[in-house]
């Protein structure tokens, strides 16, 4: 055999193993029924939302959450480093708000310890963390925290990016490829009683785990970071399809470059950083949650993932003989199965069938987004910049 039929073969393995963990987490969600509803006393609960220069979004958030809290419930709003109107406008909301100030730890996951500080001098019995651009769906609040209560584990409710009115198709291509991510694929794990990833809004965490996270940091994922840690420490988090909690894509280009930047970068390097510690641990312990979870962090961002797969399906083309060809072409036909089965169940009020002809031009156009990884990688949270 040939050093590039040996090349070809072993990509072609290395591929199979994330477009089979992709094709069995939605088959499996087609199997799904609806989420067991808790049943039990309504934890006390404090939510908690970290806020950057976001008067333009946050009365918004503040206003669907209100109806959803008790008369023992605490809405904290961390204003960190903001130049606007946001603690203002929150506490015009009836929010708790600490003003944090400092230039040089900047980043999600430093807002985030401070309000947990703040908690400590009165513990709350769950802790729901919200980012300020979402909307939460009625009884969500309910959902999550009394799951997180009963179970003793972080819960992450059902986060979906939408387009906003009037969106191209790249933002529609990118919003069906959300719902396959945040939706489908966690959906199939939990049908066969596995853990998902945490998702950076929307998840309850009961006190007991809360009081202990490590959040300050600049991590660009850091929630991902935290599940990971979480899964680790015994905890891997539950997924929680009836609590829906939606944000939208930015319509500005610039603003929506960077934040794809910053997951899937992020991501990439999650991957190198902490799949083969995850794999590892679980493989040592014997525990099948952890290892679920390193298989699910090692399948990359769909476009990467199918450019890969489409690369090496092309190159066996041209190796003379054919020999590799199965092989080859293995993880691209599990790819475009899971594909076309997430769009039937989950991606058709986005995108058409002649919308997903366009693919090819979709992935070309973020050849430079992997390049950038490659030279120029994202490694500081860079706030996204709204409409």
């Amino acid at each position: 055999m040939s050093f590039p039929e040996i090349f070809l073969g072993i990509a072609a393995t290395l591929l199979a193993l994330p477009s089979g963990v992709f094709l069995l987490q939605v088959l499996s969600a087609w199997g799904a029924g609806r989420h067991d509803v808790v049943v039990g006393s309504r934890p006390r609960v404090a939510i908690l939302i970290p806020a950057h220069n976001e008067e333009a979004v946050i009365g918004d958030c503040l206003g669907a959450l209100g109806p959803q809290l008790t008369g023992e419930d605490r809405l904290l709003v961390v204003a960190d480093n903001c130049s606007d109107g946001t603690a203002a406008l929150a506490a015009g909301f009836g929010a708790e708000v600490l003003v944090r100030q400092d230039p040089l730890l900047r980043g999600k996951g430093y807002a985030l310890d401070f309000g947990m500080r703040r908690l400590r001098l009165a513990p709350p019995d769950v802790v729901v963390i919200v980012d300020a651009d979402c909307q939460v769906d009625a009884g969500a609040v309910d959902r999550i925290a009394r799951e997180a209560a009963a179970s003793g584990r972080p819960v992450q409710a059902l986060y979906l990016m939408q387009s906003p009115r009037g969106a191209g198709l790249a933002m529609r291509l990118a919003e069906f490829a959300w719902r396959v991510r945040n939706w489908a694929r966690p959906l199939g794990y939990a049908r066969l009683g596995l853990p998902c990833q945490l998702m950076g809004t929307g998840m309850a965490f009961p006190w007991a785990l809360a009081d202990h996270m490590a959040l300050a940091s600049s991590n660009i994922v850091e929630d991902m970071k935290l599940g990971i840690d979480l899964a680790l420490a015994g905890h891997p988090p539950l997924f929680c399809p009836d609590a829906l909690v939606t944000s939208r894509f930015p319509l500005d280009r610039a603003a929506g470059e960077s934040q794809r930047t910053r997951w899937e970068h992020g991501h990439l390097q999650m991957i190198l950083g902490e799949f083969p510690r995850l794999l590892g641990r679980g493989l040592r312990r014997g525990d099948a949650r952890v290892v679920a979870m390193a298989l699910d962090l090692a399948v990359p961002p769909l476009a990467l993932l199918s450019m890969a797969a489409l690369a090496v399906a092309a190159a066996a083309c041209l190796l003379p003989g054919g020999g590799l060809l199965g092989w080859a072409f293995l993880p691209l036909g599990m790819i475009g199965a899971a594909v076309g089965l997430a769009w039937l169940g989950w991606g058709r009020q986005v995108v058409s069938v002649m919308d997903l002809l366009s693919v090819p031009l979709y992935l070309a156009r973020k050849v430079p987004l992997y390049g950038r990884f490659l030279t120029r990688r994202q490694r500081h949270w860079v706030k996204t910049g709204r409409d």
